[in-house]
C-alpha cells in the first residue's frame, strides 16, 4: 500500500532537465486516492514557516505518504535519475501550511542538502498569481525563471542542489501547504535543522496560544 502511493513508474520515465540544474517537475505524482487521504490527515500546523514532524501530529494518510517517501523504493528512483548515491545518507523533512509575505526570497538551499523534494499539497488548482514558485537563471530576479511550478495538490519538484539552484516566489500570504524532505550530508545537518525548526515551532504554538 505504501509503494503504491506514489506513481515512480512515470517518474522513472520522467526526463531529469540538466540546465541550468539538474531537477525533475512532475503534476499528479500521487495517485488521487492518495492525496486525497493525505490531504485529509494533514497535520495542524502553528503557524507559518517550516514545522519538523516532532511537534506535529502525523497519522493516517498523511504518515503513510511520509512512509512512501522515505522509503528505499523512492530513494532508489532519485538515486537513478539523478546518479547520485544516497545510500546511509540521513534524511529530514518538514511541513509548511501557510505563507508569510515575507518568505519566497530567492535561495539555493544550503550546502549540506544534495536532494531536495518539494510536494505541494494544496487543492487541485492554485488561483493566486503568487506562491509559484520559479526556477531562476540569477539569484537577483524573481522574474528571469525558466519554469514556473503551480502548487497544486500532487505536484512535486526533486532537484540536485547547486550553486546555481535559484528558485524563489513572489510573495504571497495564506494557506500554502508544501511538504519539504531532504537528503542531506550528515546527521548533524539533522539535528541541527530539525531542532531549529522546531524551536521555532514551538514559540509560534505558545504565542498562538
Amino acid at each position: 500500500m505504501v509503494i503504491s502511493m506514489l506513481k515512480l513508474d512515470t517518474l522513472n520515465d520522467t526526463n531529469v532537465n540538466t540546465e541550468p540544474f539538474s531537477y525533475i517537475v512532475m503534476e499528479n505524482f500521487l495517485k488521487q486516492d492518495s492525496l486525497d487521504a493525505a490531504r485529509k490527515d494533514y497535520p495542524v500546523v502553528p503557524g507559518p514557516g517550516s514545522h519538523p514532524p516532532s511537534g506535529l501530529k502525523i497519522h493516517g494518510g498523511f504518515k503513510l505518504l511520509i512512509e512512501a517517501l522515505l522509503g528505499d523504493n523512492f530513494r532508489k528512483s532519485i538515486e537513478k535519475k539523478f546518479q547520485v548515491d544516497l545510500e546511509g545518507k540521513p534524511t529530514m523533512y518538514t511541513v509548511r501550511g501557510f505563507c508569510r509575505a515575507k518568505d519566497g526570497k530567492i535561495h539555493t538551499d544550503s550546502k549540506t542538502k544534495i536532494i531536495t523534494v518539494l510536494l505541494y499539497m494544496n487543492d487541485d488548482n492554485w488561483s493566486s498569481d503568487n506562491g509559484r514558485l520559479r526556477l531562476l537563471n540569477s539569484s537577483y530576479n524573481l522574474d528571469d525563471y525558466f519554469e514556473e511550478i503551480e502548487p497544486k495538490g500532487g505536484t512535486v519538484l526533486i532537484f540536485k542542489r547547486s550553486d546555481n539552484s535559484w528558485h524563489g516566489h513572489h510573495s504571497f500570504e495564506g494557506e500554502r501547504r508544501a511538504i519539504q524532505l531532504n537528503w542531506v550530508i550528515n546527521d548533524a545537518v539533522v539535528e541541527r535543522e530539525q531542532g531549529r525548526h522546531g524551536f521555532s515551532s514551538k514559540l509560534k504554538r505558545f504565542f498562538n496560544k
